[in-house]
Formats: structure tokens, C-alpha cells, sequence
């Protein structure tokens, strides 16, 4: 008599493409874990780690860990050039996955049911996942989260228009074998459907933040890495990459218009990037070092105790009318925190947190606007300041929970 299972009741083998996973910090990692949960067998296809200081993870290399197991899930790490502190750097850290994950799609024996592409920039990574969903003929989904070729210009430098105009011939490529797009912004929607893709393929589905953010006390003895002082000053905390894309350069010209006001403000930056080096040197250049208070990068589990220690969260990115059209991945995160929410950037960002009441916004690259903004809420009592937060996360409750979103991809799979 056959062991074998009937094929309803056999898990279905996602196959993830994703350039970034563990130990690198995407949601796709606290997703993949959801599915193992959920029943689902999960293989990762992606690379060395390398995100954001453009070197190999300690214990990482092209001849180390190129297999891995991690929560349940089965990680493939393809050789890729580090992503480096160039555009020259970056763009092989691009090609050389797509080149690994050619050679890898031919060789490859994993049988899986379909393919889930995690596209956050480099667009080039969903196309191991296309081959390979072609070769086994089996449904093929790509999730949206950086438009390109829009995004090159900004992420790489590149203006060349015989690239860019390659470039977006590879993108309709690419969705016109995916069988359904998912996007982060429902903006991204209208952006895509002008390329050709019929709306009927196209769906929102929104990030959601991990378990991990939410609101916490602070205890006393707890060991941080480092302390944001609670003293008079507004403490607003940017917690991410530091990098050109989030407009951080801003900053130092808004501390000087609050210094040149007598206002106790103090900018709490945790994390590392391509562009901390240049804002180091910006905040020296502008003599406003004592309002600021940078911190290496940090545990994303611990993200929620420096926002606990902070009256306010800054989500900032640079301008642009891509840009625009972004959900920031740390919109959801500090929602779901209860935090009160400043906003330096333009588009959906602002529908969102005006619509929930969440914070105050100023438009991309303004800096006396933010400085107005950082003003008010220096005027604003303990008791303002929890209601708003409290709004933000009754906000994330309603549209971004996670079983709720998580549910809504299972009725695709």
C-alpha cells in the first residue's frame, strides 16, 4: 500500500527569489517564517549577505554558508559581487545574481509548486524566478515594492537613456509572465497598468510590521547598545538605512534653522548606510553636532525600546515622483509602535498618516517646512503626543494586520 499522501493534502513548496534575506533585515524573512507556520515548504534563492555596508557578512563568502537552514526554511545563497560604495560596484552586485541565477535555474532539481519574487530593488532579481517558473511551467507571483525602471536613476545614477530604455524592456518582460503583481502602494497600481499589464493581474497588498513592533515599556537594567538621554530635548528617532534614497541630507540645515531658534531638539539616526559617512561630514560642516545622536545599527527587535525612548519617528525620503508613489517599509513599523510620526517626503505617505491621524507632514526636501513641523511639536503636551500614536496604531490594527494580509495571499496560493 502507497505512503504518499494525496496531492490536496501534500504541503505546496513556495520558491522565494529574493537578492536580500537573513541575515540581512527584509520582511520577506518574517514572512517566509508565516508560511513554514502556515504549512507551507519554503526554499529561498538568494545571495551573500552584504546589505547596506556593501561587504560580506562576517562568516559569509563565496565559498562559505552557501547553504543554510533558517526557522524551517531552506536558503540557497547564490555567489554575487558585494554591492560596494559605487555605482560601478553596485551594478555588478546586480548582474552577477542574475548571471548565478541563470546557471542555477539549469541545474537545479527543487520541484516547487510556484514562485514568490520579492522585488525590492534590483528589478534584475525576479528574472531566476520568470526561467525558472517558465522551465517548470508553474504559477509565477512577483511582489512590487520598488518601481523600475524608475528607480535606476535614483538607486544607480544611471541616465543614460539606451539603458534605461533596456531596462524597461526587461521590466514588461518580466510582468508579462507573472500571473498576478502584487504591489506595496496602491499608487504603483496606475504606474504599472500604463506599461501594459491589465488590472485584472494587478493587486494591493500592503507590507505589514512583524510581532516584534509594537508598543513596550521600558525596563529598568535593560542592556541597550546605547541610550538616547531623556532630558529636555524632542528626541526624534530615524531608525533604517541611511542612504540617498531617504533624504536624511536635509536634516543638519533643519537643526541649524531650530539651533538659530534656542530649540532643545536632538535627531537620534540608528542604523548604517552608502550616505552616514557624507551626513557625518554634513553635521560637522554645519556645526550642529550636539543635535545629533547616531547609532549603529541595531537588532530590528530592539527598534521598538529606541522608539519607546523617543517622543517622535521621522520617515523621510528624498524627492522624487517615484518616491512619491512609496509606502516606506518603516511606515508600517512605527504605526504599529504607537509612535507619533513625522513625515519628510511626498505622495501616499502623507494620505497615510494624515488619514489616520497619526502625525504632521511636510513635503520632500523642505526644509523650513520640517522645521515648522519640529517647532509644533515642541509645543505639543505628553497627552497630544499619546494620541496620535494611539491613533497610528489603531490605524495599522484596521489596514495592516498581518493574519488579516497573510489570509488574503493564501486564497492566491
Amino acid at each position: 500500500m502507497s505512503n504518499k499522501k494525496p496531492m490536496k493534502d501534500r504541503k505546496k513548496h513556495i520558491l522565494v527569489i529574493s537578492q536580500y534575506f537573513y541575515p540581512e533585515q527584509f520582511r520577506i524573512n518574517d514572512i517566509c517564517g508565516e508560511w513554514i507556520k502556515k504549512g507551507y515548504e519554503v526554499t529561498v534563492i538568494t545571495g551573500i549577505p552584504n546589505y547596506p555596508t556593501g561587504k560580506y557578512y562576517q562568516g559569509y563568502g563565496l565559498f562559505k554558508k552557501r547553504k543554510e537552514q533558517y526557522s524551517g526554511i531552506s536558503i540557497i545563497r547564490l555567489p554575487l559581487i558585494p554591492r560596494g560604495n559605487s555605482a560601478i560596484m553596485l551594478a555588478l552586485n546586480y548582474l552577477s545574481f542574475v548571471v548565478s541565477g541563470f546557471v542555477w535555474k539549469t541545474v537545479t532539481k527543487i520541484k516547487a509548486n510556484f514562485v514568490f519574487i520579492y522585488e525590492v530593488s534590483p528589478m534584475t532579481q525576479a528574472l531566476p524566478g520568470i526561467w525558472y517558473g517558465k522551465r517548470r511551467k508553474i504559477p509565477c507571483y512577483l511582489y512590487v515594492t520598488d518601481l523600475w525602471p524608475e528607480n535606476v536613476a535614483i538607486i544607480t545614477g544611471i541616465n543614460n537613456k539606451v539603458v534605461i530604455g533596456a531596462i524597461g524592456k526587461m521590466v514588461d518582460y518580466i510582468y508579462r509572465r507573472c500571473d498576478m503583481i502584487f504591489t506595496s502602494s496602491r499608487s504603483f497600481i496606475q504606474s504599472i497598468q500604463l506599461r501594459g499589464v491589465e488590472k485584472k493581474r494587478l493587486a494591493y497588498w500592503p507590507q505589514y510590521a512583524e510581532d516584534f513592533y509594537r508598543q513596550v515599556e521600558l525596563e529598568k537594567g535593560m542592556n541597550l547598545d546605547a541610550v538616547i538621554p531623556q532630558d529636555e530635548a524632542l528626541n526624534i528617532i530615524f531608525a533604517g538605512n541611511v542612504g540617498r534614497a531617504q533624504g536624511l541630507e536635509i536634516l543638519p540645515g533643519v537643526a541649524k534653522i531650530l539651533k538659530n531658534k534656542d530649540l532643545k531638539v536632538r535627531f537620534n539616526i540608528v542604523g548604517d548606510g552608502r550616505y552616514k559617512d557624507d551626513l557625518l561630514d554634513l553635521v560637522k560642516k554645519l556645526k550642529v553636532d550636539e543635535m545629533f545622536n547616531f547609532i549603529n545599527k541595531q537588532p530590528p527587535e530592539e527598534i521598538p525600546y529606541y522608539m519607546a525612548m523617543s517622543d517622535v519617528a521621522l520617515i523621510s525620503l528624498a524627492k522624487s515622483e517615484v518616491f512619491a508613489l512609496t509606502i516606506p517599509a518603516k511606515t508600517q513599523s512605527c504605526l504599529a509602535c504607537g509612535i507619533p510620526i513625522i513625515v519628510s517626503a511626498d505622495g501616499e505617505i502623507q494620505s497615510i498618516i494624515k488619514e489616520a491621524e497619526a502625525g504632521l507632514c511636510s513635503d520632500a526636501g523642505d526644509s523650513n517646512g520640517l522645521a515648522r513641523i519640529i517647532e509644533r511639536f515642541c509645543t505639543f503636551t505628553k497627552a497630544e503626543l499619546l494620541a496620535m500614536g494611539e491613533n497610528g496604531k489603531k490605524y495599522s490594527e484596521n489596514n495592516f494586520a498581518k493574519e488579516m494580509l497573510l489570509n488574503q495571499m493564501d486564497e492566491y496560493f
